[in-house]
């Protein structure tokens, strides 16, 4: 007997050392196998770069991963220990791997194999986790959880209990696009951490094994069920008490889910400019994954005056033209609203709605509206009706080919039937709704600061839903007469004044290709002598030509690449009268040089740039101020920051050009602006055939441009001015962002003369005379003792203004030209 024990301890002792050097074998493979754990220490997880307004307004994010990183000591105690109570109750206790956590899977999940019954469990413990999802894969094999423990076991002994937890708890997968609870806490609940009441909390706990199965909406009662343990786990470890725990059960699941976007509808025209930017600047995984935080030029208000005023503009120019026809007929004889939900309606048209015209009679149409979504996603079983008044659509005459319209609309079954897909929009009294259409012509909108370069608000089209096109900063467009601006300040630059004489008559240019150029004025009539400022007041296209003409166009062309409009100007005359292809980024920016008084400024979307750390990369004000950064006020003066900018145009010159332009609005093609009420100055432009209708102008400390015109140019029609439909919007959009603002004069150059001038001879006149003008003249410089007039060969010298008068308006011939 003796024998046969000591014969099986040898075998037992020889199983037990084969075993032992196996399991030693196999640990010091695996061991081999391990990736390095110490890159955790560099661990930068993809976070949501998030871009914001000027006031902090959030209105754009961007990320592959949704996530807001927080350091452990950030995160609320409540929430950390509901994921301990529902993950790893032993987590400051076991190093690593928990050896009760596997006995206690073990028998669990044996006695629910042997029951036939409850679910298989696991005994992972956070730190394994976070093996797993940093460093491993999530195959199921055994190679693979061994290396998970081993590497447990190494990352307990190089990281801290709190930096293991920090780094699981801003990893994990929650459902909801979200990665960490930071992310999750805002997308399920639209809070931050803080704020998370103790039933949302332990939901969130409740989602780490499996998101999906405890969706809020669709597995609701498993979902509450879920959350439910993790309250009771809080209550048993004592985390909880038990009645709190109790009263959070009682707490209906409710979620108030974020959206997700731009959080400022109107602004996506801006926040695609800035993404394209940043990603020029930084890369595409610096900006989907760095956590960036970018503060835009953007100014919320503005940006929704300009949306609404550049919107106006074009449905009143669009109504004019017709009704184009329902977008689609569809079959209304089955369940019409899933047949209309299927139809894709841009989000940035709202209020507008799709619809489908039921029923038509000669007083009304009956229409049903694209049904609700309710919560899941499902259509909502109502089918919501209203109905559109004769009144409401007596603009829809029929739009015909080539212009005109159809007969007067006098029963609503001449515009619409039954079947026909619409826009409409919500009228005053409820169930009631107007017909709409979107305009077929385009166009932009930039408003910026002059003194900066900061892009206050920016629209790029009617809907950038339909099309992502920017016009305000992609469309190469002819600015037409919104370019004479720098062709009077090239010529005030070489010894013009603004009462220089310049013959408004029929002039021939041999071009050289044997061709011969006759320009003529928009007006098909010519005027005779006229001043500068009355060239510009009424935009006259011959003296502009003869103004180069006299002073050489190489002028021109170097002014128009120094103030950034073009980048090489072709020495073609016609460039003069805007002939060449720009952008309404470009001309803005170029106007609001003329208005800071000639100071060079870079158009700029983006303020600042902070990375996920909050270091500043990148600042568009790159001045230093090294008194700016003092602890506290102890009397000293205002730190004064140098102008750094460059001048490019003589201050007293950009002066006369804005005076000038101030006359544009008081007196010439840009009256409509006006009605503003406030200094301004501008300057209209529209091109051959009316294609391109433009309005650039400027208060003070504003400046704001405008372009409509079809995205494949063609005529807009007769009299499509830009100071017939561009202007206007500029007074629309003015009337609003200077509402709350007092009417600041332009500020006059020290030591400009300002002299009173009759603008018909460009005389010196007296005060009081009805018909002077207030002329800036630069010091040393005033108003010719005899009236001299530039062009048609020779120089007038002498001529009465009483002649003058006579010439005027006695010239009428030709055919139109660039306005």
């Amino acid at each position: 007997m003796l024998r046969f024990l000591g014969f099986l301890f040898t075998v037992g002792f020889i199983l037990f050392a084969v075993a032992a050097g196996g399991a030693g074998y196999l640990i010091w493979r695996i061991s081999d196998e391990l990736p390095d754990y110490s890159q955790l220490a560099q661990y930068e997880p993809p976070v949501t770069t998030r871009v914001h307004a000027a006031d902090g307004t959030l209105i754009a994010e961007y990320a592959r991963e949704r996530r807001l990183y927080v350091p452990e000591s950030a995160i609320p105690k409540l929430v950390t220990e509901a994921f301990l109570a529902a993950e790893d109750k032993n987590f400051y206790q076991h190093s690593g791997v928990d050896p009760l956590g596997i006995a206690r899977a073990v028998l669990t999940n044996a006695e629910n194999y042997i029951s036939g019954g409850g679910h298989m469990i696991g005994a992972s413990t956070i730190t394994q986790q976070v093996a797993k999802n940093f460093l491993l894969t999530n195959e199921r094999t055994f190679d693979r959880k061994l290396k998970e423990a081993l590497l447990s076991l190494r990352i307990e002994q190089a990281f801290s209990k709190d930096k293991i937890l920090e780094l699981y708890l801003n990893e994990i997968y929650l459902g909801f696009g979200a990665y960490g609870v930071a992310a999750a806490s805002l997308n399920y609940f639209g809070k931050s951490l803080n704020d998370l009441s103790l039933a949302e909390v332990a939901y969130l706990a409740a989602l780490p094994k499996a998101p999906n199965n405890y969706h809020p909406i669709r597995a609701k009662e498993r979902a509450t069920e879920r959350r439910n343990w993790v309250l009771g786990q809080m209550a048993e470890n004592g985390f909880v008490t038990r009645e709190e725990a109790e009263a959070a059960m009682k707490v209906p699941l409710t979620i108030t889910p974020r959206e997700v976007g731009a959080e400022l509808v109107s602004a996506e025209y801006f926040t695609e400019d800035v993404r394209r930017e940043v990603l020029e600047l930084y890369g595409e995984k610096k900006l989907y994954d760095g956590g960036l935080s970018i503060r835009t030029t953007l100014q919320p208000k503005l940006q929704i005056f300009a949306r609404q005023a550049l919107a106006r503009g074009l449905l009143k120019y669009d109504r004019a033209r017709g009704f184009r026809g329902p977008l689609q007929t569809i079959d209304i004889s089955g369940d019409w609203g899933k047949t209309l939900s299927g139809i894709t309606m841009p989000a940035d048209l709202a209020p507008w709605q799709l619809a489908v015209v039921l029923e038509t009679t000669n007083a009304e149409a009956r229409i049903g509206l694209t049904p609700k979504r309710v919560v899941g996603g499902a259509l909502a079983d109502e089918r919501e009706q209203g109905t559109i008044s004769l009144k409401a659509l007596t603009w829809a005459r029929a739009a015909k080919d080539g212009g005109g319209l159809g007969p007067q609309v006098k029963a609503v079954s001449q515009v619409l039937k039954a079947g026909d897909v619409i826009y409409v929009a919500p009228a005053d009294d409820g169930g009631t709704f107007h017909l709409v259409q979107v305009p077929a012509v385009s166009g932009g909108l930039v408003a910026m600061d002059p003194h900066t370069g900061r892009v206050l608000a920016m629209v790029g089209g009617f809907s950038y839903g339909l099309s992502q096109f920017n016009r305000a900063s992609q469309a190469q467009r002819q600015p037409g007469s919104s370019f004479k601006p720098f062709v009077y300040a090239a010529a005030l630059d070489n010894g013009y004044t603004p009462s220089s004489v310049i013959l408004d008559a029929p002039i021939e240019v041999r071009l050289s290709n044997g061709d011969v150029w006759s320009p003529k004025n928009y007006s098909n009539k010519f005027y005779g002598p006229s001043t500068l400022r009355r060239g510009i007041e009424l935009s006259r296209n011959v003296m502009t030509v003869r103004l180069v003409q006299d002073m050489g166009l190489e002028k021109v062309s170097e002014i128009a690449e120094r103030f950034g409009i073009y980048d090489k100007m072709p020495p073609v005359l016609s460039m003069a009268l805007g002939a060449g292809e720009t952008t309404l980024m470009r001309m803005t920016t170029a106007f609001s040089m003329l208005d800071n008084g000639g100071k060079r400024i870079q158009p700029s979307l983006i303020d600042r740039v902070q990375d996920r750390y909050g270091h500043t990369i990148y600042r568009h004000d790159a001045r230093d101020c090294p008194s700016c950064g003092v602890d506290q006020w102890q009397g000293q003066a205002e730190p004064e920051i140098a102008d750094q900018r460059e001048e490019i145009l003589n201050p007293y010159t950009a002066y006369q050009i804005t005076s000038m332009m101030e006359g544009v609005v008081q007196r010439g093609t840009g009256r409509a602006a006006a009605a503003v009420g406030k200094p301004l100055a501008g300057k209209s432009g529209t091109t051959n055939d009316e294609k391109d209708a433009w309005f650039i102008g400027s208060a003070p400390d504003l400046t704001v441009g405008i372009y409509v015109g079809y995205d494949n140019p063609k005529p807009m029609g007769k009299g499509s001015t830009g100071g017939e439909i561009a202007a206007p919007i500029f007074a629309d959009f003015m009337k609003l962002a200077l509402k709350d603002k007092p009417g600041i004069p332009f500020r006059v150059p020290s030591g400009v003369q300002l002299i009173p001038i009759n603008p018909t001879n460009g005389q010196r006149a007296a005060y009081g005379d009805p018909k002077v003008i207030l002329e800036a003249f630069k010091p040393g410089e005033g108003p010719a003792d005899d009236t001299v007039v530039i062009g048609g060969g020779a120089v007038a010298q002498g001529v009465a203004g009483e002649q003058l008068q006579q010439l005027e308006g006695g010239l009428s011939t030709g055919t139109g030209g660039l306005y």
